[in-house]
């Protein structure tokens, strides 16, 4: 029986050992031992991006579900900020995540029921910059609406504070001449024609029954 027993105990401690040297051959080595690491597997292409956000809001004179119905539709855009060339869906399907539109080829990334984010594609030869666009429709009273729109992207392909600085106000600008064309078309007014291209400041917009 102290044979057997002996026996046993060595066969068991040899298993062990063949496990214990098993385990081991197949831990893979650390990086720059043995195998090479792959490179680039945690480099990011601008190394040390500046993002910014432009918070812009509007107050409208309508309820919210109205507001939405009017200006809230993702082609929308070609009105309310006056693109001649028009708006169409050229992939996916209108409203629903997964989307883009013809401006810019802009991809609907989020929506809720009053609002959307959209963000435009890579492109070849040029930095990318991540740029973010949303649109929120925010119900403040039974019968007024606030309309926020917010970019969010990289300026750190931009020289300096200057260039960032004239980039950032030049797209609060856009921006904030598209909330007030919202606010007309919402409250039911008509639009003046679109400034033009490198001209001073864009007409005020009419308001409903052509007052100013």
């Amino acid at each position: 029986m102290r044979n057997e027993l002996s026996h046993t105990a060595a066969a068991c401690a040899m298993a062990a050992a063949c496990l214990v040297a098993s385990t081991g051959a197949q831990t893979p080595a650390p990086s720059g031992q043995g195998a090479a690491a792959t490179p680039g597997d945690s480099a990011i292409v601008v190394e040390k991006p500046t993002y910014i956000a432009i918070p812009l809001e509007i107050t409208v004179n309508r309820p919210v579900a109205e507001v939405w119905k009017r200006i809230g539709k993702y082609c929308d855009i070609s009105e309310w900020l006056q693109i001649a060339a028009g708006c169409k869906i050229i992939s996916g399907n209108d409203g629903e995540v997964g989307a883009v539109r013809s401006v810019a080829t802009e991809v609907l990334v989020a929506k809720t029921e009053y609002s959307y984010t959209y963000t435009q594609p890579v492109r070849a030869g040029r930095p990318y910059n991540l740029y973010h666009g949303t649109l929120e429709a925010r119900a403040l009273t039974p019968t007024t609406t606030k309309l926020l729109y917010t970019l969010v992207y990289d300026n750190s392909m931009l020289p300096d504070d200057a260039a960032r600085e004239k980039d950032r106000a030049a797209r609060a600008a856009t921006f904030t001449r598209a909330l007030a064309n919202m606010k007309v078309l919402a409250e039911g007014g008509t639009l003046p024609p679109p400034p033009a291209r490198g001209g001073g400041a864009p007409p005020a917009p009419a308001a409903p029954g052509g007052a100013r």
